[in-house]
């Protein structure tokens, strides 16, 4: 733990997460004296010159990190992705259509039970079948024909799944892709819509990355109430009413380290070491560790794993606490262990988490 630049833990927590430490130390740097305006940049106007740089700024380092062309508009909202749940379906899909939901785990199970409210849902995959431990394949799809549009969630951060490649669909294709937003590379140009959260890989908690592609975007509804409308937003840059604009700039201060960092094929490179080595240990392991995810399906950025007993899971998660190694306990809904390690998590982490864990299984197994 001395060695850890600041006496700062390991992070593994799911969300709020890691945030690089190069980029706090850069906003320490002018924390107190943004750009020579002789305040914080959150102590400023929404509409000053000043925030409205970096407002735009963030903008355009989200296209170009996703290869994104002007028929894309970037919002910057509030509410977390549990909004757009409701947000979505309330602005395209009416009472006499269908969207097609595949069901991979528990935020889509809540975006599932959201849109309901407001139009026919078919659960094109019912990832109860399997618990939530692998990935549907294109053929076990259940599609709707002429469907409003088709939603699916790339990363699930509570069973430890993950989309690398996205389901061929005819309608418009939704991402909520809150906890893998940037962690691989991808073709963006296939989604009509993405939404993340920011608290897990782009930033802190407060503010949601929306992405709306022009033609599906042109299909939302009118009689929407104003805070809800995408069109208030879009028709505002944002900038309807006051913005987390602290939150919008930390975002933009990740995103420029992501480029510098070799953007996004970048953190593929670092994602995909972290997962081979963690997996790789799991599966040397086999009689200690058990991973119950199918290969397949793994995630890059949670990993969920169980001990042979209940008793030595919650002692490694003491212990590893107490070594400095925070988030180690699985969500609360299916107990076990879960190490996430999203793109500010880097390689000497992981490294880091199991030797501790060596050490752990040599002094119990």
């Amino acid at each position: 733990m001395s060695e850890l630049k600041h006496n700062r833990v390991y992070n593994f927590n799911a969300g709020p997460a890691a945030v690089p430490l190069e980029v706090l130390e850069r906003v320490q740097e002018q924390w107190f004296n943004f750009q020579g305006s002789g305040m914080n940049l959150m102590e400023m106007s929404h509409r000053s010159k000043e925030f409205d740089a970096v407002h735009n700024e963030t903008i355009a380092r989200v296209k170009s990190l996703l290869n994104l062309g002007d028929e894309y508009h970037v919002l910057f909202l509030q509410g977390g992705a549990s909004t757009q749940f409701g947000m979505l379906p309330m602005n395209f899909l009416n009472k006499d259509q269908t969207a097609d939901y595949i069901n991979t785990g528990t935020w889509s199970t809540k975006a599932i039970k959201e849109a309901q409210k407001f139009g026919n849902v078919n659960v094109a995959f019912d990832g109860n079948t399997v618990d939530f431990m692998r990935l549907p394949t294109q053929d076990e799809l259940q599609l709707t024909e002429d469907a409003a549009y088709v939603h699916v969630t790339s990363n699930n951060t509570i069973k430890g799944t993950q989309f690398f490649e996205f389901p061929k669909v005819d309608a418009p294709l939704i991402a909520d892709m809150s906890s893998d937003i940037l962690s691989h590379t991808m073709d963006a140009s296939q989604f009509s819509m993405i939404y993340a959260g920011a608290q897990k890989n782009l930033g802190p908690s407060g503010v949601t990355l929306v992405i709306l592609r022009d033609d599906f975007y042109a299909t939302a509804h009118d009689a929407v109430t104003t805070m809800l409308s995408y069109k208030t937003h879009v028709d505002k840059n944002s900038l309807y009413n006051t913005p987390p604009t602290f939150a919008i700039y930390l975002m933009g201060e990740v995103l420029k380290w992501v480029e510098e960092k070799g953007g996004v094929a970048g953190m593929e490179q670092r994602n995909r070491a972290k997962a081979d080595m963690l997996y790789g240990f799991f599966e040397e392991n086999p009689e200690f560790f058990r991973c119950p995810v199918s290969p397949e399906s793994r995630s890059w950025m949670n990993v969920c794993f169980r001990l042979p007993t209940e008793e030595l899971e919650g002692r490694l998660v003491n212990e590893g606490k107490a070594a400095g190694f925070i988030g180690l306990k699985g969500h609360r809904s299916v107990g076990g262990l879960r190490i996430s390690m999203y793109n500010a998590n880097g390689v000497e982490s992981v490294e880091a988490v199991i030797n501790f864990m060596k050490g752990f299984m040599k002094r119990n197994g």
